[in-house]
């Protein structure tokens, strides 16, 4: 009766053993799932490190964009300020050009006046001058030559007609064939023409022959 306890003792106390020691093969096991969780501990560390990485990345990247948008506004603004001064000093020389090119217009214009007039108030003269043919005739003379050297001070020159037509100073309004003149010859003017420092003022209105 002593013995049968006593064995009943032993495998019970075998029993709570395979119960409270775990045996290998859940060593390994455990050890294998230990092991798995440090991996992907390891794995979550790394993706996280990346992350942070590609962050900081876009962090300076977008840094650099922002003072590059800055820097090209900055130059826009610049190039803005000087096209705006440019447009405005621009138009302040226009304006001072065209009020210029009036004056020098009207200083022209006084000049030649001022040589005209002269003649001008020689005909009149003559209109309300009493006296004969001869006298009025004279008179006008006189007034043709000093309108010829009024002319001549403005450095106006009467446009030659002899020779052959030259259709840079003529304009031709008629023309004829005769034998006695060459061809393309000048055989009649009818209004003269003039020209100034090589520029023409007015062709002169001729006759053409052949």
């Amino acid at each position: 009766m002593v013995e049968n306890e006593n064995l009943k003792d032993e495998e019970l106390k075998d029993c709570c053993r395979e119960v409270s020691e775990p045996s290998d093969t859940e060593s390994v096991e455990e050890a294998e799932v230990k092991e798995d969780e440090e991996f992907e501990g390891i794995e979550i560390a790394e993706q996280t490190d990346e992350k942070n990485a590609c962050c900081e990345e876009l962090r300076d990247e977008n840094l650099k964009l922002k003072n590059e948008v800055e820097r090209l506004n900055n130059e826009m603004e610049a190039l803005k300020d000087r096209l705006l001064r440019t447009s405005a000093e621009y138009d302040n020389f226009r304006k001072r050009t065209s009020k210029e090119k009036e004056g020098i217009y009207t200083d022209s214009c006084i000049d030649i006046l001022k040589t005209m007039l002269p003649v001008l108030d020689n005909l009149e003269r003559a209109a309300t001058a009493e006296g004969s043919v001869e006298d009025l005739k004279k008179g006008i003379d006189m007034t043709i030559r000093q309108f010829k050297d009024s002319l001549e001070r403005l450095r106006v020159e009467e446009i030659p007609t002899e020779g052959e037509f030259d259709p840079n100073l003529h304009n031709a309004v008629m023309h004829v064939e005769d034998e006695g003149y060459g061809k393309s010859s000048v055989v009649e003017v009818f209004q003269k023409g003039y020209t100034r420092e090589g520029k023409v003022i007015r062709h002169s209105m001729v006759k053409v022959a052949n």
